[in-house]
């Protein structure tokens, strides 16, 4: 008996991995791709998996690197994105950097090559038709108006095609609490009634005056010419561009200090005041509230780490400002990348939330696999949240605070694994001596980086299993 196809709408990092995915496991697909009839403003080419920004998968780096593990799992998985990188691999130190061209060429060639694969070059304008009764998503940042507005009118979500303002997150464990404390603007309770929901970091008025003065001064991030016509929306701007409108700007707006007291220092009056929300239900990522920017990184490490309680800060993400596109992947989708309200499509890739060509990738690799699975008749369950895989999966679909305005685009970190087991994390070194700071983390993380990839290969093992029971 013949198997309908799946039908994959994008021919990206995301689109080309879920194809390679369904089509290994026997299920036919057609990658429908409008580059070769209709362009980007950022793509060069019409080749399958372009790389249009940077040419770095970041650290392949699996002992103690979030997305060095996030490598070594799809390598496990059969990875199409990541195989090909490692065989395109240009000298980056311990990075996977890649030639892009070379990439880009071989990708294409190999699912042009697959039996199960099929290509067609066309823009897809709309909801696809219902005969399409498995559909991925794959379209990434640059999805095109047509497609874009009619998911918007489908999910009734006003915020799919927009400037995605990014604040940066530090990890919980990297914030000083002897100069910081948790409260709530005038001890007010909550929705679950906690009155101490924010942690806030105090200042001083001649701090406050150097830290506008270097946030004045820092280097920015220009817009790329296709993002420059895309306005700000006055209410999330820039913390540099409110600076610019004047000194007291941000203590009247993200920094005012007003119904906070400092416990550290309860006599004295903060001049302006930080505030932490936390960004995840682990509690291990908080989110610098109203502080989107177009600083470069470097800068934004810098400048931040002037703040008090945040000297040794480690962030999760930096902050920034550009075009995207992306769903409320928490209220719109389930665990299976399908959409709730019509589960015969399911989204992939940056759309769906995630960031970075790697992240983008291990989305396709598991609606591959979920619509693969589906087709065949299988039960697939996503992989555990002790893995990357699982941590992304878990973070997009279920693992965020409710809010529609708290879902936000997020590279794979630690800070979205559970935490070790009690008593697996080491209190010493191999001499002997104790662990602290920066030395403790790295145990944690390895300690994290171990289990992931135990538990990645018994969740591949069990499907290799359950194939081979059929």
């Amino acid at each position: 008996m013949s198997i309908k196809p799946i039908h994959i709408i994008g021919g990206g990092m995301a689109g080309s991995e879920a194809a390679w995915q369904a089509a290994e496991m026997g299920v036919p697909v057609i990658i429908h791709e409008m580059r070769g009839v209709r362009g980007t403003e950022a793509h060069q080419t019409d080749k399958l998996a372009e790389l249009v920004c940077s040419n770095s998968f970041r650290s392949d780096d699996h002992t103690s690197n979030a997305v060095g593990v996030l490598h070594e799992e799809m390598r496990r998985a059969n990875g199409l994105i990541i195989t090909k990188g490692g065989k395109h691999q240009v000298p980056a130190g311990s990075a996977l950097a890649v030639d892009r061209e070379g990439f880009s060429e071989d990708v294409t060639a190999t699912l042009e090559a697959h039996p199960n694969v099929t290509i067609v070059r066309e823009e897809i304008e709309g909801i696809p038709p219902e005969d399409w009764d498995s559909v991925i998503i794959a379209t990434g940042p640059l999805t095109s108006m047509k497609l874009a507005d009619a998911i918007r009118a489908h999910t009734g979500e006003e915020d799919l095609a927009f400037f995605d303002a990014i604040a940066p997150i530090v990890y919980f464990d990297s914030i000083d609490m002897d100069k910081a404390w948790k409260q709530s603007r005038y001890d007010k309770p909550g929705p679950g009634g906690d009155t101490a929901a924010y942690i806030n970091c105090g200042m001083s008025e001649a701090q406050y005056n150097a830290f506008i003065d270097a946030l004045i001064a820092g280097e920015k991030t220009e817009f790329k010419d296709w993002e420059k016509d895309t306005p700000y929306f006055e209410g999330c701007l820039p913390i540099e561009v409110m600076a610019e409108r004047g000194r007291e700007t941000l203590r009247f707006g993200p920094m005012k200090p007003v119904g906070l007291t400092n416990p550290h220092q309860p006599d004295v009056k903060p001049h302006a005041v930080v505030q932490l929300r936390q960004d995840n239900a682990l509690g291990t990522l908080w989110n610098m509230v109203g502080f989107q920017t177009k600083l470069k990184y470097g800068a934004q490490a810098d400048i931040f780490r002037m703040i008090p309680g945040l000297e040794n800060a480690q962030f999760a993400r930096l902050g920034g400002i550009h075009r995207n596109t992306f769903l409320n992947s928490p209220k719109l989708l389930d665990s299976q990348l399908r959409m709730k309200s019509m589960p015969r499509l399911r989204f992939a890739g940056q759309v769906t939330g995630v960031e970075g060509y790697v992240e983008s990738a291990a989305m396709g690799l598991l609606a591959g696999r979920f619509a693969a699975a589906e087709r065949l008749g299988r039960d697939l369950t996503p992989p555990p949240p002790t893995t990357a895989l699982g941590a992304l999966i878990g973070h997009i679909t279920g693992g965020h605070l409710e809010g529609k305005q708290s879902f936000q685009p997020m590279n794979i970190n630690f800070g979205l694994f559970p935490d070790p087991e009690p008593g697996t994390i080491p209190n010493k070194d191999e001499e002997g001596r104790r662990l602290r700071g920066k030395a403790k983390g790295r145990a944690k993380k390895g300690v994290q980086a171990k289990r992931a990839l135990v538990d990645i290969d018994a969740w591949l093992a069990a499907q290799r299993e359950a194939v081979a029971a059929e």
